[in-house]
């Protein structure tokens, strides 16, 4: 992959879009180029045509644009008033069919580009590093893939207008040196020192879009928070009081997107005056010092007008793609951290479960933190339940995530079957896994969606998926429902119980043949009763899985084949319910103050 650079001066830009697009670029700009110059050459023709439509003589050495003396000189054209017509005619529909191209190519382009972007994004979301991830910014993440990809689709149109605008800049102002030059130079200095002029305005506006694009960051992450939080802070009477924060962020925002168009407002109402200014500064100087037929200076005021409406749409659209560039800038940065930070997952395919899992000396800890746990090893063997407790911070969960894979051992290692876990690819055996959290994902779709994740709905399918509702103990559930599996489950899992969000995760990964089963503190919030019918439940499958499972709960860790009893990052003591309740002081304390 090639990396990401952060895109800081105007051709750092252009290599940005080059990298996504290769030569389509450049066809823009040569269409770009063709049609400036069939524009320029078409406007050079009413000069002649002008003059014969009042009936004087266009012939050589009379006054003459440079233009029309080519013609007349190299061609043998012979300039009637119906011949430059057509001439002109001919020119101009050039001009509208590779306008017509160019349009079309550049929303083709834009396309290409924004499903390149959105691609990658993606791709490099999913290959990011988890414990990367965890100390990551969620509410930037969320700004960016939202609002700030589509911000991103704005400055590339823009951008590209703005070097369309710059061709035909170019162009217009090359034929009018060519056909006067010192007067287009003139015009020229003048256009220089208008745009030093502007550069001020520019930096204020990069600026203002960079603030605004951290500020909806931050409001991203507070709204996702709200959304999360809803239903506490519903239930405690504080949603008002957090809606307050919004607002003020909001303010925030408000603040420099009115900066952002007070800046565009100056810009839009000084330019035209200014521009007015030079060009009637350049008539004055030019009559002053310079002689030139009057066709010339006519023909020259037609495209320098030309190059003027365009340049006056470069720095209006320039000034646009700035107030957007914080978007493009943040889009970057965050592709280049999600670059710099993959999984390092190894080349090896893992089939199936065989034997066991096994820790040697595993250690582990978040940068600059202190180690979470400490010299960590143990067997779990296929089939096996294994319960994990401890007192809170004991590193019952983050053992659970190096177990499943989320999590690389800072120093130890991870074998699966005598092999080490980073020679998998790591996708290839989280495929082989089931994960259970406290608060069960639920997607805001259909229950046969939400288990199947998506499979093709056909009658083999459906039948995999009613046998395994029946073994999950959720079928009786579904076919009282009058949608029955085509029932929309809501937002997290609005519409159902929590005893129904578990049962429906755990037949998700019975679903997809999952061989290890990982659950963390899956049945804590449940009451009493909906957690002893989810315990028989797994009580009924155990043997044909493996289950590692993180629980609080005496009722959860009786089942256990071995319960792993962890103290301050490091393994107490390992044993079953009785063993460990007749020998571990520590566990025999867990029970009696029913902390399990």
């Amino acid at each position: 992959m090639i990396p990401f650079k952060r895109p800081q001066q105007y051709f750092h830009y252009f290599r940005f879009f080059y990298r996504y697009l290769g030569i389509k670029v450049f066809i823009g700009i040569i269409l770009s180029l063709l049609m400036g110059v069939f524009d320029g050459v078409g406007l050079a023709l009413f000069i002649p045509l002008i003059k014969l439509a009042f009936g004087e003589s266009v012939e050589t050495g009379t006054e003459l644009d440079r233009y029309s003396q080519f013609l007349l000189e190299n061609f043998q054209f012979d300039l009637n008033l119906r011949n430059v017509f057509l001439l002109i005619l001919i020119l101009f529909s050039l001009k509208g069919i590779f306008k017509f191209i160019d349009i079309f190519f550049r929303v083709w382009t834009q396309q290409i580009f924004m499903r390149k972007i959105r691609d990658r994004s993606i791709f490099l979301l999913s290959q990011y590093d988890y414990q990367h991830f965890v100390k990551a910014d969620t509410g930037r993440i969320q700004n960016i893939l939202g609002n700030e990809v589509n911000r991103v689709s704005l400055a590339y149109g823009r951008y590209f207008r703005t070097i369309h605008y710059f061709v035909l800049v170019a162009v217009y102002l090359v034929l009018a040196m060519y056909n006067s030059f010192w007067f287009s130079f003139i015009v020229l200095i003048g256009g220089v020192l208008l745009n030093l002029v502007f550069t001020f305005f520019y930096k204020r506006t990069k600026f203002y879009s960079a603030k605004f694009s951290s500020e909806s960051n931050e409001f991203q992450g507070l709204l996702m928070q709200k959304i999360n939080s809803f239903h506490y802070l519903k239930a405690t009477g504080k949603a008002r009081a957090y809606a307050k924060r919004l607002k003020v962020k909001i303010k925030e925002l408000e603040k420099y997107q009115l900066r952002l168009g007070i800046v565009e407002a100056f810009i839009s109402g000084i330019r035209e005056p200014f521009t007015i200014l030079i060009v009637f500064a350049a008539i004055v100087i030019f009559i002053q010092f310079f002689e030139s037929p009057f066709a010339s200076i006519l023909l020259s005021l037609l495209l320098l007008y030309r190059s003027i409406t365009y340049y006056i749409a470069i720095q209006e659209q320039w000034n646009a793609f700035l107030g957007v560039s914080g978007s493009l800038q943040n889009l970057t940065s965050f592709l280049e951290e999600l670059y710099q930070n993959p999984e390092n997952s190894g080349s090896r395919d893992f089939f199936h479960f065989q034997q066991q899992l096994k820790l040697e000396g595993v250690q582990f800890a978040y940068e600059d933190s202190p180690p979470i746990l400490n010299n960590i090893s143990l067997e779990i063997k296929k089939n096996e339940t294994v319960a994990i407790v401890g007192e809170s911070g004991a590193g019952k969960s983050t053992l659970l995530n190096i177990l499943a894979g989320i999590l690389m051992p800072g120093k130890g290692s991870y074998l699966i079957d005598t092999v080490n876990f980073k020679e998998f690819k790591f996708d290839s055996f989280r495929e082989k896994t089931g994960y259970i959290v406290q608060d069960p994902v639920i997607f805001n779709d259909t229950i046969f969606n939400n288990i199947s994740f998506w499979d093709q709905k056909n009658d083999t399918n459906l039948e995999r998926f009613r046998k395994i509702c029946k073994k999950s103990a959720i079928d009786t559930f579904i076919q009282n429902l009058p949608q029955k599996e085509d029932t929309l489950l809501g937002y997290n899992g609005l519409n159902v119980s929590g005893g129904q969000k578990q049962r429906l995760a755990i037949a998700r990964e019975l679903y997809k043949d999952a061989e290890i089963i990982f659950m963390d503190e899956a049945t804590s919030n449940l009451d009493s009763e909906t957690e002893n019918e989810i315990q028989t439940n797994l009580f009924s499958l155990k043997g044909e899985f493996t289950f590692v499972i993180v629980a609080h709960r005496l009722s959860t860790v009786k089942m256990a084949d071995r319960i792993i009893l962890l103290k301050k990052g490091e393994i107490a003591a390992i044993g079953d319910y009785r063993s460990l309740l007749e020998n571990n002081e520590d566990f025999r304390k867990m029970v009696e103050l029913q902390e399990l």
